[in-house]
């Protein structure tokens, strides 16, 4: 199976960072960009492996000093909307690009002294996880 080129916008929106970032990365040596000025494009696995350690350098220093948890998926994010009712309340977070949308009983969202606004972690734990495949960015 051959290896997948992305060119600098695509890899720079899988990044989260802006194309001129992802040129400065090539021009440092930490992408290998191959091409003509114009079209450069990156290998997906060398953009797989920097995804990972952008993730992994970024989490850590998101979540701070939380203890360790069996939940891999951890965001810290901002309440942005909650919707409460006699025994269950909707938090809407928002967790940089991504809405989380947490279904948590109201006695939790008291006693977590939820408001728009609060900094929140939202932990992510499933059995299933669908995955869609998309063919460009």
């Amino acid at each position: 199976m051959p290896d997948q080129r992305y060119r600098v916008s695509e890899a720079a929106a899988l990044l989260g960072v802006s194309d001129d970032t992802v040129r400065r990365w090539g021009a440092g040596g930490r992408l290998d960009l191959q091409g003509e000025a114009g079209a450069k494009t990156v290998s997906g696995l060398q953009l797989a492996a920097l995804a990972k350690e952008l993730a992994e350098g970024s989490g850590r220093a998101e979540l701070g000093d939380l203890p360790p948890a069996s939940a891999r998926n951890r965001m810290r994010g901002i309440v942005t909307k909650l919707t409460l009712d006699t025994v269950m309340a909707q938090v809407d977070v928002q967790a940089g690009p991504f809405r989380i949308v947490s279904l948590i009983s109201r006695e939790a969202a008291d006693e977590l002294a939820l408001e728009v606004g609060s900094v929140v972690v939202a932990s992510v734990k499933a059995t299933n996880v669908g995955i869609e495949g998309v063919h460009s960015v």
